[in-house]
């Protein structure tokens, strides 16, 4: 028998909401000139073209105020200061990028409701495959279509809650830089003052001139095909299924596991992201069944907005995130002590500094018009981002912080196979005692993949209540 239709949504109106025009004077006002160029970081060949999906679910408005219009209002006014957010992206021969923008350039707002099913019966917040949660926000587009860096979707639960949805284009800002613009947004609706947000991204992270690697050689992760594979393919490896898989971690294991395996690297005090990495890099390898000579690569994304000499400044919202990986074969790191893979880890992290970063920009701009990616034998790539700290306690329009937030693009930093660590909703007990990690495993894997998971997971009985150690399949 075939599954029942997912619940239909009602769009009630979709609103433009249109950025000023541009300032004759250009980037010294808030409003952007006609083409506004794009940081190098901006223009990494893993973000450049690629469109980031996701959801934020709200709890209960107040009766006395309609959430619709609210967000309809602090977006408006959001906008003001990140005009930018309307104009089109376009690629001038892969040797540059710029928003272009005019003064018919507008963001799409998509209102919507359900006015039969509250949040809980609409979809589960631990299972990043629910069926609904692909129509919570726009629908993403094809690469080169031409039309805002961001449209937006806000739909109202007959409870009360609400689904907030973004489509942003990767190349005007990652994580941290979309939740800046949402958290201005908020500071509207609740009447607080916004500090305006800073430009400046070809000033600040632009290539040098002439540009020159000096630090790490990156030829060494990155490959020169980016015509063959585009910006996610290159793996090597035939096509498998992957699933979405929601595991729930323990501050108390991840703490014990990583005391012990500082006690075993020479008292080297290892973070918990430097254990967790290690630990699930490792689980999805031997769960894939590599073969002990293919190469096997991890990738994760570091903030370098005060590694830079000088800082970047307060209110810079473009990516301030460079990509650090770390290249083994299948049997190294198996074959190699968990505590040895997380100093690893660190290893590759103290190396990110100024010149590692101007060094990455000016390698993207003397390999700007072959492109390149990430690579890797039929071990593939482990993507690995951290949305635990972005500041999604922020993004409160006057009714409470986001009751949870969920990926819904599961292609970044080159890879298929990523892994988000995701803080839970400000309501949610668990978030004393946790975090959630969604990853995408290959379906041959899971079973094996979860066997090695056991180790770190929050059980049910650490939780007292009826919360399962993973999320639905």
């Amino acid at each position: 028998m075939d599954p029942p239709p997912p619940p239909q949504l009602r769009v009630l109106d979709t609103v433009q909401l249109f950025a000023p025009p541009p300032h004759p004077r250009g980037e010294s006002e808030l409003s952007p000139s006609p083409l506004a160029p794009l940081s190098g970081l901006d223009a990494d060949p893993n973000v450049l073209g690629v469109t980031f999906r996701s959801v934020r679910f709200f709890p209960p408005h107040p009766v006395s105020l309609d959430p619709l219009d609210t967000l309809q209002r602090a977006f408006a006014a959001a906008l003001a200061l990140f005009p930018q957010l309307a104009g089109s992206l376009r690629v001038l021969d892969r040797a540059a990028a710029v928003v272009v923008f005019s003064g018919s350039n507008a963001v799409p707002l998509v209102l919507a409701a359900s006015d039969g099913l509250s949040v809980a019966e609409a979809v589960d917040a631990d299972a990043p495959d629910s069926p609904l949660l692909d129509l919570l926000a726009p629908a993403d587009v094809d690469a080169g279509v031409a039309g805002p860096a961001l449209a937006l979707q806000a739909t109202r639960f007959a409870c009360g809650g609400v689904a907030l949805g973004m489509r942003v284009a990767h190349a005007l800002c990652d994580g941290a830089g979309a939740t800046r613009f949402l958290a201005a947004a908020a500071r509207f609706a609740r009447g607080e003052p916004v500090a305006p947000p800073v430009w400046a991204r070809r000033e600040l992270l632009g290539p040098r001139d002439p540009p020159r690697v000096v630090a790490p050689s990156f030829d060494t992760v990155l490959a020169p095909d980016y015509d063959a594979v585009g910006p996610y393919g290159g793996h090597g490896h035939e096509q498998q299924k992957l699933l979405k898989v929601c595991f729930h971690v323990s501050d108390v294991r991840v703490e014990t596991l990583r005391a012990r395996l500082s006690a075993e690297a020479a008292g080297v005090r290892l973070t918990t992201f430097e254990v967790l990495a290690a630990f699930i890099w490792r689980a999805r390898v031997k769960a894939n069944g590599t073969s002990p000579e293919e190469t096997v690569k991890m990738v994760y994304s570091m903030n370098i907005s005060k590694l830079l000499d000088p800082p970047l400044p307060e209110g810079y919202w473009g990516n301030v995130c460079v990509p650090v990986y770390v290249s083994l074969t299948s049997g190294d790191l198996l074959g190699r002590s968990l505590a040895e893979t997380a100093t690893l880890v660190r290893k590759s992290k103290r190396e990110v500094d100024d010149e590692y970063v101007r060094s990455y920009v000016d390698f993207l701009e003397l390999r700007r018009r072959e492109g390149v990616t990430a690579t890797a034998g039929r071990g593939g790539v482990s993507a690995f981002t951290d949305w635990r700290r972005l500041g999604h306690g922020e993004v409160d329009f006057g009714w409470g912080g986001p009751d949870a937030v969920l990926p819904l693009s599961w292609r970044i930093l080159g890879s298929e196979e990523p892994c988000f660590l995701v803080p839970y909703g400000i309501s949610d007990e668990r978030r004393r005692r946790g975090f959630k990690v969604f990853v995408a495993v290959r379906e041959t894997a899971v079973a094996c993949f979860r066997e090695e998971m056991e180790e770190i997971l929050l059980l049910q009985q650490e939780e007292r209540g009826n919360y399962s150690t993973a999320g639905k399949l």
